[in-house]
């Protein structure tokens, strides 16, 4: 394909509930959408993508104002001066730049969106996937006492979700965590997750969290200790799973060589997109290593995604693949639903979601930037 233009939309969409994790609290999204016009065969397409960078470099060193301004200045021209182009091929062109994998994501997903219509196939059909839904579980952020804890996570059993998270940080861990289970029972999937929270030194709080059956401990210590990660592993028995730590197939090849985890959490914006998070997927099955598709409060245009993705054979576990009301009100797409505990694989040509434009409109918080060769 052949790239035409490409339009930098931001739009502040606020979340139903406050969202707390160990580094923060978010009450709206901050998200930059991507629209690309292209050719393909002289035909016009356009694809659509969304980049999950948070709007303070707090979950990692990207963030959205970082994203929009590296894509408008070096990403997006060594695009447009590539010529040809292909999704498979996006990576490699953009590789001179470090880091920025989300704002790269962004780029590659937009390009693949567009490259699946031209050719009228699904995402779910490109991977292979056979499944028609996903289980779907949910992330319970840290709440203000655990009596709210406990009614979220009532709330999110009612509806269905088949996995509770609980976000944990120092202070905040032993007492929700037995909480839910004394009230819930042992026989509900249940994890938490920490986002980098905890240091070594903390090993005696989280080998009291062994007590609770949990399926996971998710990213209890700082994005480079993998070694660290490892000897926890061997402190402890609750699984450990990696996220933060895990940027590329590469990473999670040192990961697992290390034994610094036996379960990955993929996020395909945190890995610099779909692609990669296709190869870490078939990397950690050839290990036997457990995979589950996290989320970065995703909108519907890139929840879809996540769910197809999820849908690969080495996604054992639930991923955080929500419905489009877990995080918002109105979303910028049209509902995705979740029924019975689980979100339908899509089927339709692409790989993301449209946004509704008045919904794009309604929450627009800049002009759009139209981005296009030589400019």
């Amino acid at each position: 394909m052949r790239l035409v233009d490409l339009t930098l939309h931001r739009a502040q969409v606020p979340l139903v509930s406050p969202f707390t994790t160990s580094f923060g609290t978010e009450t709206v999204r901050d998200v930059l959408i991507l629209e690309l016009r292209a050719e393909v065969d002289g035909t016009a397409v356009v694809g659509w993508s969304e980049c999950v960078a948070g709007s303070e470099p707090l979950y990692s060193s990207e963030y959205v104002d970082g994203a929009a301004d590296v894509i408008r200045r070096w990403l997006a021209p060594m695009l447009f001066a590539a010529g040809e182009l292909s999704a498979q091929t996006v990576a490699g062109v953009l590789d001179p730049v470090k880091g920025h994998r989300m704002a790269k994501a962004a780029l590659e997903t937009a390009v693949l969106d567009a490259q699946l219509r031209a050719q009228g196939i699904s995402f779910a059909e490109h991977l292979g996937v056979t499944r028609t839904s996903v289980p779907s579980g949910v992330s319970v952020g840290i709440h203000d006492s655990v009596a709210s804890t406990l009614d979220a996570v009532a709330g999110y059993l009612d509806q269905g979700y088949v996995r509770i998270k609980l976000k944990i940080r120092p202070g905040w861990d032993i007492q929700p965590v037995a909480a839910v289970r004394d009230r819930f029972g042992a026989d509900i999937p249940l994890q938490v997750d920490a986002n980098a929270a905890y240091t070594l030194a903390d090993t005696a709080a989280l080998r009291r969290l062994d007590a609770f059956g949990l399926l996971l401990v998710e990213q209890p210590l700082g994005e480079e200790d993998l070694r660290q990660h490892a000897e926890l592993a061997r402190r402890i028995s609750t699984p450990v799973c990696l996220d933060e730590s895990v940027v590329s197939a590469a990473a999670a090849a040192d990961a697992i060589a290390l034994g610094a985890c036996s379960v990955i959490n993929i996020k395909p914006g945190r890995v610099g997109g779909y692609l990669e998070a296709w190869r870490i997927h078939d990397l950690a099955r050839a290990h036997g290593v457990a995979v589950w598709c996290g989320g970065m409060l995703e909108t519907g245009i890139g929840r879809v995604a996540n769910a197809a993705l999820a849908g690969l054979p080495g996604f054992t576990l639930p991923g955080d693949i929500s419905g489009s009301d877990r995080f918002y009100a109105t979303d910028l797409t049209e509902p995705v639903c979740m029924r019975d505990g689980a979100v339908e694989v899509p089927r339709t040509p692409g790989i993301s979601r449209e946004p509704i434009p008045e919904r794009l409109a309604q929450f627009a918080s800049a002009e759009p930037a139209v981005l296009r060769p030589g400019r």
